[in-house]
């Protein structure tokens, strides 16, 4: 039997895909996350974009420009003079700002996640595919590089090079060790030829590449990525806050809450209570209290007696005498 290969789609077909497939993503869902995937490699975005896809979501890279114009051709009002298929796209046609919102986000390395999903199960999938990476000459440093202070493992005969870079160093046991933690890359300054010498010679690899979530697009407004790390536990913290802060606000000026409802009540219970104690009157709550308390410590009340009863038998004052001071200060019948 003869096995026939598909023949491979040509490059004005696989553009003519992309095309669809991305203007197919921008109306079946609701969010999209931007990513910058500077340094990420293709094995990490291969590996992410099947997991994304068994939760439901779509990951799309490609030319920035190519899909401005494909948003541009969703966007654009149906016109018989432009459009072959103007039947076909006036009855399909309804307006969609938040395309010019996917639009100007296109910059720069950045990729588009689409989902209908749980978002912050996207960010968890991304968080997990990190690549430690070196530092390589002329690239720019995403956080500061602190070499830490100990043995390095290099012979003293290359002291020098750590002169040369101001890093104070002793010798211990036949090889070069490192005095103090020494900050080599300052974040955001560019790797020099001796910084990452430095650091390949000691086998640091300083910086982690990843997807990093710029801002997400929900609801049809863009939201910073911050949101994304707030959990429930957070919003309950802050939430438990302000109630608190409101309901003593509430007590202090007398402009009355919900929230602080229960607190008025227990104290127009006690002030009724005091009341109804000092004026001889009963009631069956009040009854209630009385027998309760009376209850409660009868068992221990009687063992703390006897040293309740000793501590004020040692209270009670002593009688005074009269101690006869034989004229110490004048005031006898001696004449002086």
């Amino acid at each position: 039997e003869k096995h026939y290969k598909m023949p491979k789609r040509t490059k004005k077909q696989a553009k003519a895909a992309r095309w669809s497939e991305f203007q197919e993503a921008c109306i079946s869902f609701s969010k999209c996350l931007f990513v910058e995937v500077d340094n990420v490699t293709s094995k990490q975005i291969s590996v992410m974009r099947k997991q994304l896809r068994d939760i439901g979501a779509k990951m799309i890279m490609g030319k920035n420009t190519h899909m401005k114009a494909a948003i541009s051709d969703l966007t654009a009002e149906p016109d018989a003079k432009i459009h072959e298929d103007y039947e076909e796209r006036k009855k399909n046609y309804q307006p969609r700002p938040y395309l010019n919102i996917i639009a100007a986000q296109l910059r720069g390395n950045t990729g588009l996640i689409f989902t209908n999903g749980d978002l912050s199960e996207i960010k968890a999938i991304l968080d997990t595919h990190v690549r430690a990476a070196p530092a390589k000459v002329g690239s720019l440093a995403p956080k500061d590089v602190i070499v830490p202070p100990g043995p390095t493992g290099m012979d003293p005969k290359q002291t020098g090079f750590f002169q040369a870079l101001n890093i104070a160093t002793k010798i211990v046991k036949a090889q070069i060790e490192i005095v103090n933690p020494v900050t080599v890359i300052m974040s955001g300054d560019k790797v020099g030829p001796s910084q990452a010498a430095l650091l390949d010679k000691l086998r640091i690899l300083p910086f982690e590449y990843k997807m990093v979530v710029r801002a997400f697009l929900e609801g049809g407004k863009l939201v910073d990525a911050k949101v994304l790390s707030i959990t429930a536990e957070d919003i309950l913290e802050s939430f438990s806050a302000n109630a608190s802060n409101l309901t003593k606000l509430s007590l202090g000026s007398g402009y009355i809450v919900s929230s602080a409802a229960p607190h008025l009540i227990i104290n127009a219970f006690k002030n009724l209570a005091g009341a109804a104690i000092a004026s001889d009157y009963d009631f069956p709550a009040l009854a209630a209290l009385k027998s309760a308390a009376a209850a409660a410590p009868s068992a221990g009340g009687a063992a703390a007696g006897a040293p309740a009863a000793e501590a004020a038998k040692e209270a009670e004052p002593e009688p005074e005498e009269d101690v006869d001071m034989g004229d110490l200060f004048g005031g006898g019948d001696d004449d002086y």
